[in-house]
């Protein structure tokens, strides 16, 4: 059930909606990376929003990395 939990089909639409919500003014993921970027991300709710609206993105890059991983790996076998 893991598994079918990080198909793309699930992750880049829960990537897209967490990732980017509130859509209006700015995304809250914006705003935190702008914060820490300012150096005034502190609060612990601020982190807390921080991490809870990039938790997709990072499955999402995760996942995506071990797929071209594999890629590469299968690429190189089948040329040996």
């Amino acid at each position: 059930m893991f598994s079918t939990l990080l198909e793309y089909r699930y992750l880049i639409p829960l990537a897209l909606v967490i990732g980017l919500s509130p859509f209006y003014p700015v995304p809250h993921l914006v705003e935190k990376l702008q914060m820490l970027r300012a150096g005034t991300l502190q609060r612990p709710l601020d982190i807390f929003d921080l991490v809870w609206h990039a938790w997709p993105l990072v499955l999402l890059g995760g996942r995506l990395g071990v797929d071209i991983g594999q890629r590469l790996i299968s690429k190189q076998q089948n040329r040996t």
